[in-house]
């Protein structure tokens, strides 16, 4: 469903399974970041109705998600730790096409958003299925549905939003460009690392 180029190694569990706060820290900060992606799309598009709506859905799903990974840190007795640089995502955001109309703007800012999702879900499934912490591999199941309707939340309003764009060709660029990257990732205990 999701069509990336290259799947996480279940090796990268082990990594995780060796700091456990990291990983929660920097998930807890990459839901605030989701959340505040949808507040942008909400402040730069708020004639669009039907993405607002939706978008202030998905920001207060991504704000209970931080809810739910802060109070897993405060039960294990862990501290959440200060922001961490996305490099994964900053690679990401490099990609965008920052010329066009502003629904070319719009639609490639939610494809970002969309690989971003996608990403996520994949490893959240990757835990899910690997991680030895029955709790967390739970956990991680949970959210992976939610990370997996949020992608396609995004790619359905790339969809709609098309002005001239080919979206199912500008999506494919996307999937190539993030297998690119994501060779260089998977060797740090943080979701995109």
């Amino acid at each position: 469903m999701l069509g990336l180029k290259l799947a996480t190694d279940p090796r990268w569990v082990n990594i995780v399974e060796s700091n456990i706060e990291e990983i929660l820290t920097d998930h807890a900060w990459c839901e605030q970041k989701a959340a505040s992606n949808a507040i942008s799309l909400v402040t730069y598009n708020s004639e669009l109705e039907e993405l607002v709506t939706e978008m202030l859905v998905i920001a207060r799903e991504e704000l209970e998600h931080l809810q739910m990974v802060h109070d897993l840190i405060k039960k294990r007795g862990l501290t959440l730790g200060r922001e961490r640089k996305d490099h994964y995502v900053n690679e990401l955001f490099k990609f965008m096409k920052k010329d066009g109309s502003r629904k070319d703007a719009l639609c490639d800012r939610l494809l970002f958003s969309a690989m971003i999702e996608a990403r996520s879900c994949e490893r959240f499934k990757v835990l899910s299925e690997n991680i030895k912490d029955e709790e967390l591999a739970a956990f991680y199941r949970d959210l992976m549905i939610s990370e997996a309707g949020h992608y396609t939340t995004f790619l359905g309003f790339a969809r709609k939003y098309k002005d001239n764009i080919d979206i199912d060709k500008r999506w494919k660029e996307w999937i190539e460009f993030e297998g690119s990257i994501i060779t260089n990732y998977g060797k740090s205990e943080t979701v995109h690392g």
